[in-house]
């Protein structure tokens, strides 16, 4: 089969390389065409476009790179027609891929299966109308999704697990250092550990670390704990240097995973991070300061969707983790958490029975794997 897919950031990348991997295993005769990156070219096949010609988020960057998104839009298009793939497989990135499903819909004959389904629980909602008559396979990396599309809009959806579980499960079966020896590695101290996830990108990092670092000061001062930044990949050293000054703190580089394994408690920004932080069994709390915080909590009320912001506690159903956001993200606040996090007992206990729901609902690893099943099986179908 000829398969056709389409990312438009890092994260897409991993995930839709992944998926290619395990395609290549159940169909010999798969062949790759892609707007895509480094890890999905490793995987054979032919990159038409880098997806960083066209990563671009935020309302002024798309402004000021308008004409390269929409001359990329053109170019996937008529690539599509010339190639004449056996089914298109879109990867989360809906601004551009739902405009990709349209087109293919109304011009080919061609299936489109849409991997990591468009959030439309959490805003926009209207999308529904695209998906319901754009796309043929809807693939979901998050169980809450299936009841929202099945029972509220009547479409069916297939949940096939979720990458970050696969991620997190890979790597405990294969890391084996010793908390000793990841301290002395990476030059820090032999004391209990409060990790500070701030962010995968630079405005995140801007408006989330200071107030971590306040936060954590009196508790390294006076209390013997060791704060640690896990630095973001990408974004460089000098950047959190300017930021961490003099506060007590470490920075750690391509280490997030074995600072987690490490960790007594954590301070995550929003995303990924927040369920990453969970399969490892650290206490945490969520925070997300954001400029005009009292607007952007009363947007919050009336546009977004759903009562929480962390994966933890959307998967969950019900409040796992505390949330700090928006205007609720002030100093008085995460100290009183973060005190709750190191010194209450009853508070961790809670806290690591959300985190085995969270697991029980995501069921075992295998995403890739079920995605590429349920791929194949469809197109014989």
């Amino acid at each position: 089969m000829r398969y056709y897919l389409i990312v438009g950031e890092a994260s897409g990348d991993l995930h839709a390389s992944e998926l290619m991997k395990q395609l290549a295993a159940i169909d010999p005769e798969a062949t790759f065409r892609f707007f895509g990156g480094d890890l999905m070219q490793a995987q054979g096949g032919e990159c038409v476009m880098h997806y960083k010609s066209l990563a671009y988020m935020g309302f002024i960057p798309v402004l000021l790179h308008l004409g390269t998104i929409l001359g990329g839009l053109r170019r996937c298009k008529r690539d599509i027609l010339a190639w004449k793939p056996d089914m298109v497989i879109l990867v989360d990135y809906p601004g551009f891929n739902l405009k990709i499903a349209h087109f293919v819909r109304s011009h080919t004959q061609i299936p489109v299966c849409y991997y990591i389904s468009p959030k439309i629980w959490a805003w926009k909602e209207y999308r529904i109308k695209n998906i319901r008559r754009d796309v043929d396979l809807l693939l979901s990396i998050l169980p809450f999704e299936k009841p929202f599309f099945e029972e509220k809009h009547h479409y069916p959806i297939t949940y096939v697990g979720n990458p970050t579980m696969d991620e997190v499960t890979a790597f405990k079966e294969n890391y084996r250092e010793s908390r000793e020896d990841f301290f002395h590695r990476m030059g820090l101290e032999d004391k209990p550990t409060i990790a500070l996830l701030a962010g995968s990108r630079k405005q995140e990092v801007k408006d989330n670390l200071p107030l971590m670092l306040e936060a954590v000061d009196a508790f390294v001062y006076h209390q013997g704990y060791q704060a640690v930044v896990a630095c973001a990949p990408g974004i460089e050293h000098s950047f959190y240097e300017s930021i961490v000054k003099d506060y007590p703190v470490q920075l750690v580089h391509g280490s997030t995973y074995p600072l987690l394994a490490h960790s007594m408690t954590a301070m995550v920004t929003s995303g990924t991070a927040t369920l990453e932080t969970a399969l490892f069994g650290v206490p945490q709390v969520v925070c997300y300061y954001t400029p005009c915080g009292w607007l952007v909590s009363w947007l919050r009320r009336h546009l977004l969707r759903v009562p929480f912001i962390s994966l933890v506690n959307l998967i969950a159903g019900y409040k796992v983790v505390s949330e700090l956001v928006a205007h609720s993200m002030k100093l008085s606040f995460l100290c009183f958490e973060l005190q709750r996090l190191l010194n209450s007992d009853s508070h961790r206990q809670k806290i690591q029975e959300g985190y085995a729901e969270v697991v029980r609902r995501l069921g075992p690893a295998g995403c890739p794997r079920h995605a590429a099943e349920a791929i194949v099986q469809w197109l014989k179908r």
